[in-house]
């Protein structure tokens, strides 16, 4: 009986498959919503041009498509106990106000401990927080807890990654 050694041919059959699957995932990934798309050419094919009579210039016009998520997070802190709640949201509410009327995506919240465990409880604890500190701005945002080894119990940093306007 022959020994079943590993055969090249079989590695190149299944490295094409998986670049074949990789290339696949990025231009499905890379188009915009179907959706809207439809929607925005159906809104814009109803409306028929009306004339004016002054010449003034027509206003910017605003984007269709999905949201994105800016590349670059806003980054805020808060030193407050981890008990005490309404000291959480009142701090919230404050590194947060020049923010207001838009919406987060993404909020990663790091809480600063000595030991793992009660980093990421704090920093869960933060998270649980943000909808009754901002509830506009953080309704339905995906959060994550991690931890900072490097500091004192109740400090929390805050990574939140807003959606573009």
């Amino acid at each position: 009986m022959r020994g079943r050694g590993l055969n090249p041919l079989h590695l190149a059959g299944w490295l094409f498959a998986d670049m074949l699957l990789v290339l696949a995932l990025v231009s499905m990934g890379d188009q915009g919503d179907p959706v809207k798309a439809r929607e925005a050419a159906r809104g814009d094919a109803s409306k028929s041009p009306s004339p004016s009579p002054s010449a003034s210039p027509s206003p910017s016009p605003t984007p269709t498509g999905p949201r994105s998520v800016e590349r670059e997070p806003v980054k805020v802190s808060i030193d407050a106990a981890s008990s005490d709640r309404k000291r959480i949201v009142r701090e919230l509410r404050e590194v947060t106000q020049k923010y207001g009327g838009r919406k987060a995506a993404i909020v990663l919240t790091f809480g600063r401990t000595r030991e793992a465990r009660a980093g990421i409880a704090y920093a869960h604890r933060v998270n649980s927080l943000l909808d009754e500190a901002r509830p506009a701005m953080f309704e339905k945002t995906t959060t994550r807890d991690f931890m900072d080894l490097g500091g004192s119990v109740g400090h929390a940093d805050l990574e939140i990654y807003f959606f573009t306007r």
